[in-house]
């Protein structure tokens, strides 16, 4: 009995000693309801878009550019998020992009970085050694 007894709290105290990866795994905070509602989104509110880009090229260019580059510019945004918003609309169950249920398309303004979320991990494996990161200036074709 006292062997078991000390097996047992052998077992009881070294198994505060267990560490586990606790991270969940990369995109795992996008799933299929996520779309759906990316999806809607983009198909109500991507006519937003047309006097947004009028008032941001506004603010840079000019009145005239606002009103003309910002106008054809926004409808094509708008045009874009309609697109995107049926074609996820058609997909939401499926996870199309590189396995996971992660939009097609790049924000706008990303970097194309592996970003770390203190809640979730990494939004992506890393890449192994010997493969290229995402430095554009460290490699180039041109030798």
């Amino acid at each position: 009995m006292k062997k078991l007894l000390f097996i047992a709290a052998s077992v009881v105290a070294l198994s505060g000693f267990a560490a586990a990866d606790i991270q969940s795994p990369p995109g795992s905070h996008y799933t299929a309801t996520r779309k759906l509602g990316r999806a809607l989104s983009n198909i109500l509110y991507g006519v937003v878009e047309i006097p947004e880009t009028i008032v941001r090229r506004t603010d840079t260019y000019g009145a005239k550019a606002g009103w003309s580059y910002g106008a054809v510019d926004g409808t094509n945004r708008a045009f874009k998020r309609l697109g995107y918003g049926f074609y996820e609309l058609f997909t939401f169950t499926c996870p199309t992009y590189r396995g996971t249920f992660k939009p097609p398309y790049e924000k706008c303004g990303a970097d194309n970085r592996i970003e770390m979320n203190v809640h979730d991990g990494l939004s992506e494996f890393p890449p192994e050694l010997g493969f290229e990161g995402y430095y554009s200036h460290v490699r180039s074709n041109s030798y």
